[in-house]
């Protein structure tokens, strides 16, 4: 093959010469691959930091027995596990504060808070996640509507011109596999980022509810202290 020729058998060749529908699915397949791609890397980019947050709390909380400690903890630390200790934090002075003591209905707050501040946190950490899994499904489907559209204009193209040479027939066909191509490049790297992101977080919120675990210890070593009253 010549260079002339491999210049006409280009993907941007086929793309400049396709159907303007062809190329405005093409075109979007590449922004929403730009989009999965932006996730990807800051959501993972994120997760690691938010790791690195969440394990030296947890090296830290291994230190701590009071509200005092634990507020200078708060004060230190960075990343998504300081909200989830400040509402445990706050928890625990309020039922240290209140007359009644009693450590097992405390113990149910604190589990309660807990519970709600991990959830509300990995809402904030999954952030847009879910757009991958809605680009992986899609992004096939419509690289597919463009190679039925790329295969249609051949047929037209063999119709009119009642000519099936493969000069009439290769143009539409090329575009058509670019579409399906595109989509499939588009999607691939949609769904295994997503999984891959989606296995991170569950990582993480692990992480949380461990780290959550150490502080209750911690209340309760302080409730058992003071007695159960």
């Amino acid at each position: 093959m010549n260079a002339g020729s491999a210049s006409t058998a280009s993907p941007l060749h086929i793309f400049m010469s396709a159907d303007w529908l062809v190329q405005s699915i093409i075109i979007l397949l590449i922004l929403a691959s730009i989009a999965s791609w932006s996730l990807i890397i800051n959501r993972s980019w994120t997760i690691l930091r938010e790791r690195r947050h969440v394990r030296n709390a947890r090296r830290a909380l291994t230190s701590v027995g009071t509200r005092d400690e634990l507020d200078q903890l708060i004060e230190q630390e960075r990343g998504q596990i300081v909200p989830i200790l400040s509402a445990i934090g706050a928890e625990w002075r309020w039922s240290s504060e209140n007359p009644q003591h009693d450590y097992d209905q405390a113990r149910e707050r604190i589990l309660s808070i807990a519970e709600m501040a991990v959830t509300r946190e990995g809402r904030r950490l999954s952030g847009r996640t879910a757009w991958l899994a809605t680009i992986g499904s899609t992004a096939p489907f419509i690289g597919l509507f463009g190679t039925v559209w790329g295969i249609m204009r051949s047929f037209l193209a063999i119709g009119l011109s009642q000519d099936t040479s493969l000069a009439v027939v290769a143009p539409g066909i090329a575009e058509a596999l670019l579409a399906t191509a595109i989509g499939l490049f588009c999607a691939i790297p949609a769904v295994i980022g997503y999984n891959r992101l989606q296995q991170g977080i569950a990582e993480v919120d692990a992480e949380w509810r461990s780290t959550a675990g150490l502080l209750e210890v911690a209340i309760s070593r302080h409730f058992s202290g003071r007695g159960r009253r």
